[in-house]
């Protein structure tokens, strides 16, 4: 029997007496759990968290970095220290405001404090905003990203600073990022390979969140740059997209409202993002059960709501992401993660537990299982 969810938090009236004024004593019952982690040089597993306590149900023989998007949770800290993953920050700041070299500077530590006071690993810099290139902002940016790895690298040792991209460098979502330059000062890129209809400049119709192809195009894009494999993780995603239908031909072509986005007349916005967990609760009441796109090698299905209106959900799913999980081992990409842990059912029913094992186990298809 391992040890009872808690076990690795101290009690918070012993802390309140050791804390002192910061508040930063180690609130783990083992003080070498505050030690930063030095990761493990191995492929990289990368899951983003968004809260609450679905982390004690993730596969931590596989991870091996959390971003911790939720609030802060210190028993989740002193857990994956005891599995030795890192857990590091979000962050984000507006563009305009990082402009200004000083104000940069105290952003920067002010994560770097954060950081220190609750016993993190490192810092994903997720800003997703508008860049034109060659404006300030475009410069800035690269300086906020190498400024912020010096100043956690120097601070904690063996932190991780890495920035998440969008699927493809060619400007998408108007981001004209310096992306060579940004990869060259961090420790790694995220690409968040999904949302990939975000900007839908051909015939506005429901198709894949992530299109095989269209994902691989991406990598190669960044690669063509003289980015270097080992400096991208491929971020797949865990939740699809729910689309009504103004019109669903008998061949599945589902057309959309078209909702504008970042320039583009169409986009997925038509759309709503729906977990893994609810899809695969969903799916068996649908009318057509899941279809297969080979094209795009994407899972879908159709629905009828209770309105009469057909709806069309295009997810990924265990076979679709180990497509994709190969592709990262053949090409020496650094490992793999995902939008988000949460979105899997975790409850204890037996077809959940089925489900939510092969989605852990479809990011590193190629892993050899550990015989107990």
């Amino acid at each position: 029997m391992g040890r009872p969810w808690g076990w690795w938090l101290l009690p918070l009236g012993l802390l309140q007496l050791l804390g002192g004024p910061g508040g930063a004593a180690c609130p783990c019952r083992e003080p070498r759990l505050c030690q930063p982690v030095a990761g493990t040089g191995g492929p990289e597993v990368f899951v983003f968290d968004v809260g609450k306590k679905a982390w004690k149900s993730y596969d931590w023989s596989k991870v091996t970095t959390v971003a911790a998007f939720g609030k802060y949770d210190p028993e989740l800290m002193c857990y994956a220290h005891s599995q030795g993953a890192r857990v590091v920050l979000k962050g984000d700041v507006p563009l305009k405001e990082i402009v200004d070299p000083a104000k940069r500077a105290a952003w920067i530590s002010q994560q770097v404090d954060l950081a220190k006071k609750q016993y993190m690993d490192g810092i994903n810099i997720d800003i997703e905003q508008e860049v034109n290139e060659t404006s300030p902002e475009y410069y800035a940016l690269t300086e906020l990203v190498k400024e912020t790895t010096d100043a956690f690298h120097r601070e904690i040792p063996g932190s991780q600073v890495t920035f998440d991209v969008a699927w493809s460098p060619a400007c998408i979502d108007k981001r004209c990022y310096n992306y060579t330059g940004i990869a060259d000062a961090c420790d790694f890129l995220f690409v968040m390979s999904y949302d990939e209809q975000s900007q839908i400049w051909t015939d506005c119709v429901a198709k894949a969140n992530a299109p095989y192809l269209q994902t691989l195009v991406g990598y190669e894009e960044y690669i063509t740059m003289g980015i270097d494999p080992k400096k991208l993780v491929m971020g797949v995603p865990w939740y699809g997209y729910d689309y009504v239908c103004l019109n669903l031909s008998e061949d599945h072509v589902c057309s959309l409202s078209k909702i504008p986005f970042r320039g583009a007349p169409c986009s997925d916005a038509a759309g709503r993002q729906v977990p893994y967990g609810a899809i695969m609760k969903q799916v068996n009441s649908s009318i057509s059960g899941v279809l297969w796109d080979e094209v795009q090698k994407s899972p879908f299905y159709e629905y009828k709501d209770s309105l009469g209106q057909f709806h069309q959900v295009w997810f990924d799913d265990p076979h679709s992401i180990s497509l994709k999980a190969a592709y990262v081992k053949n090409r020496g990409l650094r490992g793999i993660g995902m939008w988000n842990g949460n979105s899997l059912d975790y409850s204890r029913e037996a077809a959940a537990e089925q489900q939510t094992e092969a989605m852990w186990q479809a990011l590193t298809p190629y892993r050899e299982t550990n015989i107990e």
